[in-house]
């Protein structure tokens, strides 16, 4: 019995080290060698300075800056509280949320729309629209607020992403973006349009998904070809 003890022992040990340590070194090493950006967690630098990851988003709020898609995770982006709502479709508090989401779009990026009561009276004293009073707005069981955008509104622009931690969003809810942005900086919408080109990523190979704009590296662009 020993000797079989010993035997699954000296096993363990050298599957361990093999398994454990070696193998992960090794794959560590090849990766850090041949893809050195993206086993270092695909970091973006500027001046210097690590202001993010290209593979998780993060919150713009600046109306010089293209706004990322809403986030479920933690306060927003939280890569350590990765998740979504996790609201099905029926949801009342899912549907009215993406409902003031749409009020706020629109109205931030100039999008016309029709209203059933002027905007006007959901504003703080601040002139921001509060959100609570819509939110009872579209409650309201005897007259709820009708409000209705006159074009699309893109979905990834009012509804979180399943991880939260998306760093990017669709050309359409760039393009809707353009105009403020382009307005904010003093330059041309087709100067806007062309930084956003080069910084779309197309489908994985070809054929996975949709292209796709990474607002943070979108971002920096902004800042370094127009500055505010």
């Amino acid at each position: 019995m020993l000797k079989e003890l010993g035997s699954g022992f000296r096993l363990m040990v050298v599957f361990t080290v093999l398994t454990g340590f070696l193998y992960p070194a090794a794959i560590t090493g090849v990766s850090a060698f041949l893809f050195s950006i993206q086993a270092h967690g695909s970091l973006v630098s500027l001046n210097g300075k690590v202001v993010g990851s290209s593979l998780i988003g993060q919150s713009f709020s600046k109306a010089e800056y293209f706004h990322p898609r809403p986030s479920s995770a933690g306060g927003g982006y939280d890569a350590s509280a990765s998740s979504g709502s996790n609201l099905g479709p029926s949801s009342a508090k899912l549907i009215r949320g993406i409902s003031v989401r749409i009020v706020h779009y629109c109205v931030d990026n100039g999008i016309a729309y029709e209203s059933s009561v002027p905007l006007d009276k959901f504003k703080n004293d601040k002139g921001d629209l509060d959100d609570v009073q819509l939110i009872k707005a579209f409650n309201d069981e005897k007259a709820p607020l009708v409000f209705t955008p006159k074009s699309p509104v893109p979905a990834d622009a009012v509804t979180a992403s399943a991880s939260g931690l998306d760093p990017h969003i669709s050309a359409a809810a760039a393009e809707t973006q353009v105009s403020r942005v382009a307005q904010v900086r003093g330059v041309s919408p087709d100067q806007i349009r062309s930084l956003i080109k080069s910084n779309t990523a197309a489908a994985d190979f070809g054929i996975l998904g949709e292209p796709g704009v990474n607002v943070l590296t979108l971002n920096i662009a902004l800042d370094e070809h127009f500055p505010k």
